[in-house]
Formats: C-alpha cells, sequence, structure tokens
C-alpha cells in the first residue's frame, strides 16, 4: 500500500521484455506507490536485473497485441537523463563502470550527470562540490575522496556508488544486489544506510536474491519467477518457508530476528 502522496513510483502493466530470442519479463504486473519500500526477491535468472533495467529505461518493453503500459512516476515517456535524477541507481553493472582511476569524489560528483567521472564539458558548481563532500562525510567514506575506485576495497566501493546514487537528493533509490560479494563489516555498513535512508522518506526498492538484505523497514515482498509475479503482498505472509521453498526450489528453514529475515 502506498504511504504517500503523488503519482506511483512504478506501475507495470502486462509488461514483456526480451534480452535476444528469449522472453525474460513476462506480463509483468505491479505498482509501488510513493514512500512504499518494497524488495523484489528471486532465484538467479528470474528477470530481477532485466525489470531494473526496464525501470532506467536500458530495456524497453515487447509490442505486443495483448494491452500493455508501463508508467514511471505518473509518466510514460522520460528523458533518461531526467529520469535519473528522480531515481538513484546502485547496480553491479554500474559498479564495474565506476570501478576505474577516478577518485572517489569524481563518481559521486558525476551523479549529478548522470555520468561515470566528471567530463570537460560538465559545468560543476561550488553548491554540487559542496554536496559531494556533504554525501562523502554521511557515508563515512571522506577520507577516501582522493583515492581511485579502483583502488578501494568492494565495500567502499559500493559505499560510493551509493553517494553517486543519493548526491542529487533523489526521491527513490534502486538497489541491486547492494551486499553482493561485501564481507561481514562491509553487509552491516550498506543495510544500516539503507535503514537510514528509508526512515528518512527515500522509498527504497530493493531487488535480491538474499533474503537477509530486507530490513525491517520494507514491508511488502514481491517474488519474481521465470519471468513472472509468483507471490505479491504484505512481507509477513509472504515470506513463509513454503512459500519460498516453492520459489527457490529447496527446502527451507527460515529464521526471523529482530525484524530481519533469514534462511538456512
Amino acid at each position: 500500500m502506498a504511504v504517500g502522496s503523488g503519482p506511483p513510483l512504478l506501475d507495470f502493466r502486462q509488461v514483456s521484455v526480451a534480452r535476444g530470442v528469449k522472453r525474460v519479463l513476462d506480463r509483468v504486473t505491479l505498482r509501488v506507490g510513493p514512500g512504499e519500500h518494497v524488495a523484489i526477491l528471486g532465484p538467479n535468472g528470474c528477470g530481477k536485473s532485466t525489470f531494473i533495467k526496464t525501470l532506467t529505461r536500458e530495456c524497453y518493453p515487447l509490442r505486443t497485441d495483448d494491452p500493455w503500459s508501463l508508467e514511471v512516476l505518473g509518466r510514460k515517456k522520460w528523458h533518461v537523463f531526467e529520469l535519473r535524477s528522480h531515481m538513484g541507481i546502485v547496480s553491479n553493472d554500474l559498479m564495474a563502470a565506476c570501478t576505474r582511476d577516478y577518485s572517489a569524489r569524481e563518481i559521486v560528483l558525476s551523479g549529478f550527470f548522470s555520468s561515470v567521472g566528471v567530463w570537460p564539458n560538465h559545468e560543476v558548481t561550488p553548491e554540487m562540490q559542496s554536496k559531494t563532500d556533504e554525501v562523502l562525510e554521511r557515508l563515512g567514506i571522506a577520507h577516501l575522496a582522493d583515492r581511485p575506485v579502483e583502488e578501494l576495497s568492494t565495500g567502499e566501493g559500493r559505499r560510493v556508488l551509493l553517494g553517486r546514487a543519493l548526491v542529487h537528493d533523489p526521491g527513490a533509490l534502486v538497489l541491486d544486489e547492494p551486499t553482493q560479494s561485501l564481507d561481514l563489516r562491509a553487509l552491516r555498513d550498506i543495510r544500516s544506510a539503507m535503514r537510514t535512508l528509508a526512515q528518512a522518506g527515500t522509498t527504497i526498492v530493493l531487488v535480491t536474491h538474499t533474503l537477509a538484505d530486507i530490513i525491517p523497514e520494507i514491508g511488502r515482498v514481491i517474488l519474481l519467477r521465470d519471468g513472472r509475479v509468483f507471490q505479491d503482498g504484505p512481507k509477513e505472509e509472504i515470506l513463509t518457508e513454503e512459500t519460498l521453498g516453492a520459489l527457490f526450489g529447496t527446502e527451507v528453514h527460515l529464521i526471523r530476528r529482530d525484524g530481519f529475515y533469514d534462511a538456512i
């Protein structure tokens, strides 16, 4: 259920997407309201990454005989750079693109331009510089500002990418497998940052196959399987051993503690 006013963050109705000859999303219908914190959970290959690429306009829906529509923030058409100023993205593809000899400060600053690094034609204002320093400080990585991202640890690089997503104060943050390859301390840092942002009012859309990434502030879980919505509803109703076992095709023993879930 939406908890804010304004248009929904996203509204997919019977959306299908192909990658090559394979239909990866198959007639997906889902809606995320403003201020709603949602997790999209599913096994590898279920269509999660394609869903994000569709949301960010890197993939486009198939034109089919069945009626379909796709709206983001109440609009069917966006200039991609304008859209990215409303929605921060943290993904593994973007992390790979940003792992270069640009400094952490340059990568965070580049979020204003939806680029990787700052280019000669970018007009960097003192306000942008100040905001970049503020974000670096807030995420506890100010001491890394002048270091090349390619020299940082995986956890440090992920926080730099999070800073890039947050530097223009987007209303929503889309996180694609944000804790992949992180050690225990980095895991806790990223999850703590997610909780702080959710509590401050930033809409969180978490896309993951890791149950433990679902922070307590997330109240709704959407399960994807074979490119389709398998289940969708309140977290407490969706995250059951029976449902998760059917989703992942294996026996699941669920653990709940302090608002977090995990499975063994």
